[in-house]
């Protein structure tokens, strides 16, 4: 965690130094658009609070785990990883839009750094939800210890770790001008 704390520090810090950087973006008549002017907020906050509430579900299921109610903790683990596919459903949604609206990783040094950070935190998410999956395959097996109960608090940990670096990212990329 403390080494993607260091990388995610420094894509952010990146997208600070070069987030009004000029450029233009094909497709729009040639005029100078600003990235942050193909932003849809309502979506990206809705997608924002299915995650942020896949941290709700993360921590019934590590309850569920300490308890040893391998019942609740499928359940709660397969929701989580659901809630984590919905947002980044919504992520590669997004990306399909700014890319037919002229946005591209080379369209400019701000979008470049927009697309490596988001895509770099769903590829961040991914890896938790294969995780959350395979102790939930686990615990279909009947392959659950008390040591697995601690698999889940650490991919909890992770889990919310991902949340708070997308609080991060939501409010520096898409809120703050």
């Amino acid at each position: 965690l403390a080494s993607d704390c260091l990388l995610f520090g420094g894509l952010i810090s990146t997208y600070l130094i070069y987030k009004n950087r000029p450029g233009t973006i094909p497709g729009l008549a040639g005029s100078p658009v600003k990235i942050s002017s193909l932003f849809n907020i309502p979506f990206t906050s809705m997608t924002s609070f299915i995650l942020l509430m896949s941290s709700l579900t993360m921590v019934l299921a590590v309850s569920a785990a300490q308890a040893r109610d391998i019942k609740k903790a499928k359940t709660w683990l397969m929701v989580t990883a659901l809630l984590g596919a919905t947002f980044v459903g919504g992520q590669v949604f997004e990306f399909t839009e700014f890319y037919r609206n002229g946005m591209s990783l080379r369209t400019n040094v701000s979008s470049s750094i927009f697309y490596v950070a988001t895509g770099l935190h769903g590829l961040h998410v991914t890896v938790g939800i294969i995780w959350l999956l395979s102790l939930w395959g686990m615990a279909m097996q009947g392959k659950f210890s008390q040591k697995d109960s601690e698999a889940v608090e650490v991919s909890g940990l992770y889990w919310h770790f991902v949340d708070v670096v997308w609080i991060v990212i939501f409010a520096v990329v898409y809120l703050i001008p």
